[in-house]
């Protein structure tokens, strides 16, 4: 696998997105609430990282589920509520396994107008999985997402690690439109994969609510606030010369948290007044590709033996 440092060289595409706008702006959900490991779900160990970082190896730990189980509970309608009031749409990370034991939030996201994307089976890495088993992980997330979203997937991000075939396996199992898998460009750009191209929207850590845990530099919700509004008043300014895209990272169980969600609250206000275009990540993913000029995109039906 080669790497690519160049990207663009500063000279992207002269994309425009929708109604004219030069900045698209990604509002990412990630739902791995109930598909974090755990011993009582048949996994082979306790998931570990939460606030604070706390293992307990060989028995159930009910504290670190319900660590998780805030989310669903009472972070997700704070961050629903939020969205609703401002007419935004956003994408929903969602892990198979999550949305089997929170059917109603994939449905309460599609009648909010909200995308529901793929973020694996088990909030896990894909680096190291064989292709048998990796197979069965995409084949189940797409057909949980179907079932309780009504529609198939459109996109995929796999927790960090892909494993080196995980594209391929996207373009064949037919469905999928994007991946998120990237992290070294504020553009979308497309790849070649066996099957084709494929168009990858880079994602980032630094806009991301992940950053109020382990050391992670926010305290207060103005900190999140403070950050993402920086990154969003750069990138705006950026793209009055060229095409510019940014993802605010989101999670249930840590912005929807009582003082942390007026960040969430105060950002969104600031986008709202400008002439940003926000967008799920499949509208974007189409917007790329007919601003480059690669052909429609249609999804394809999946191989009859692909989850085998």
């Amino acid at each position: 696998m080669s790497r690519d440092f160049a990207g663009y060289r500063g000279a992207p595409p002269p994309v425009r997105w929708p109604n004219g706008a030069s900045l698209a702006v990604s509002l990412v959900v990630n739902i791995e609430e109930g598909a974090e490991l755990a011993l009582t779900a048949g996994d082979e160990r306790n998931e570990h990282i939460y606030e604070a970082v706390e293992r307990v190896d060989d028995a159930p730990d009910p504290c670190m589920e319900s660590h998780f189980e805030y989310g669903p509970r009472a972070g997700w309608p704070r961050i629903r509520a939020a969205l609703a009031a401002r007419g935004f749409p956003a994408t929903l990370n969602a892990c198979g396994r999550a949305l089997e034991a929170t059917p109603w939030i994939a449905a309460e996201a599609v009648t909010d107008g909200h995308e529901v994307a793929a973020h694996g089976w088990r909030w896990e890495r894909h680096a190291g999985m064989d292709e048998a088993t990796e197979r069965r992980a995409i084949a189940r997330s797409v057909e949980t997402i179907t079932r309780t979203a009504g529609t198939p997937p459109l996109g995929w991000h796999t927790r960090s690690a892909t494993s080196l075939r995980t594209r391929d396996l996207l373009m064949e199992q037919g469905g999928f439109l994007y991946d998120s898998n990237a992290y070294n460009d504020d553009i979308p750009y497309t790849v070649q994969t066996v099957h084709g191209p494929h168009v990858v929207l880079p994602y980032a850590f630094d806009t991301n609510d992940m950053r109020f845990y382990n050391n992670g530099g926010f305290v207060f919700a103005e900190d999140f606030a403070r950050y993402c509004i920086a990154g969003f008043d750069r990138l705006l300014a950026e793209s009055r010369a060229a095409p510019r895209m940014l993802s605010i990272g989101l999670h249930t169980r840590i912005i929807g948290r009582p003082a942390r969600i007026a960040g969430l609250e105060a950002l969104l206000d600031h986008i709202a007044g400008t002439d940003a275009w926000i967008a799920t990540r499949a509208e974007i993913a189409r917007a790329w590709r007919s601003g480059t000029g690669l052909p429609d995109w249609a999804p394809r039906p999946a191989p009859a033996d692909f989850a085998s």
